[in-house]
């Protein structure tokens, strides 16, 4: 029986970010390497290179591209392989199955999700989905109202939260949870807390604090449901990550590993929840990721106060 070939669209460039370079490279199988060592970000040829033979998702294939400058989408759909460039993103709609939203400018989420939201066309949006409780409330009544919306920190699929989940059982009753990385609150802060969400099976934080007035080095603690208690920082001038675990019977320290296998099987779910037509992974977990860091935020704003976090 002939499977059929989900069209995905990419929208994207965000300072910072070159995922439509990257991820599309990832799905469609292949790349001009000459071209993506022109991309602006080294780290995506080297760890392309190093897994070429892994490259090419099944049955999806990014057709369709749009950033902000026409040039632009030319060179990444050149690079990673694209048949079309449109000159406006509404042009994707009834062309493409799907469309991954590659900006991690989340103040712009809402306005650029909300046509393919309102033509019924399946999203995903890279991290953080929102950063105020306007938008996150915005997508939370999409989604009430059957909309696909899907959106996630590649670290929740790391290869270091995989390969230690099973292990967090023995540590007993856990009262800590410590994670560091680089770079803000803004657009970071949600792959460290989701990586330590996904490594714990995702307990619900119910409030937040931002303990640090320091520009350049954001510390976030958290309370949690269960009683734990968890702390964030991300830092601008630091270099590395960690994780860390405590419980009463022991700790567990998880690298989350390198950006390529996390990369790549955050795309693998994606594709999975298009073609099933629904998102693997719950909202709620991704709400309660999103609320805590719009928590944080508010914090921060309103001189380190713990903010509460309700629906």
């Amino acid at each position: 029986m002939e499977v059929k070939v989900l069209k995905l669209g990419i929208i994207g460039l965000s300072e910072g970010n070159g995922h439509p370079y990257s991820w599309s490279a990832i799905i469609n199988g292949d790349y001009d390497t000459a071209g993506m060592r022109e991309c602006g970000y080294p780290v995506i040829p080297e760890y392309l290179g190093a897994n070429r033979d892994t490259l090419g998702i099944d049955y999806a294939r990014v057709t369709h591209i749009w950033t902000q400058k026409r040039s632009l989408s030319e060179h990444v759909a050149r690079v990673s392989r694209i048949e079309t460039v449109v000159d406006n993103m509404e042009d994707m709609i009834g062309k493409v199955d799907a469309v991954l939203l590659a900006r991690d400018d989340p103040e712009n989420h809402v306005a650029m999700a909300k046509p393919f939201i309102e033509a019924d066309v399946p999203i995903f949006i890279d991290k953080p989905l929102a950063f105020c409780r306007a938008d996150l409330d915005w997508f939370s009544e999409q989604v009430q109202a059957g909309k696909f919306i899907m959106s996630s920190s590649a670290l929740r699929y790391s290869a270091g939260v995989q390969t230690h989940r099973a292990e967090v059982s023995a540590l007993g009753s856990l009262q800590m949870a410590i994670a560091v990385g680089q770079k803000d609150l803004r657009k970071y802060a949600v792959h460290q807390l989701e990586g330590m969400l996904s490594l714990l099976d995702d307990p619900k934080i119910v409030s937040a604090r931002h303990v640090s007035q320091t520009s350049g080095k954001d510390i976030l603690y958290f309370e949690f449901e269960t009683g734990m208690l968890g702390m964030v920082a991300v830092f601008k001038d630091i270099i590395g990550s960690e994780l860390n675990v405590y419980g009463e019977q022991g700790m567990l320290s998880v690298s989350h590993g390198g950006a390529y296998p996390a990369f790549r099987t955050h795309i693998v779910e994606t594709i999975h929840s298009f073609r099933a037509g629904k998102p693997r992974l719950p909202f709620e977990k991704t709400w309660n990721v999103i609320a805590a860091l719009c928590a944080a935020r508010a914090s921060l704003e309103n001189g380190g106060k713990s903010v509460e976090i309700k629906r």
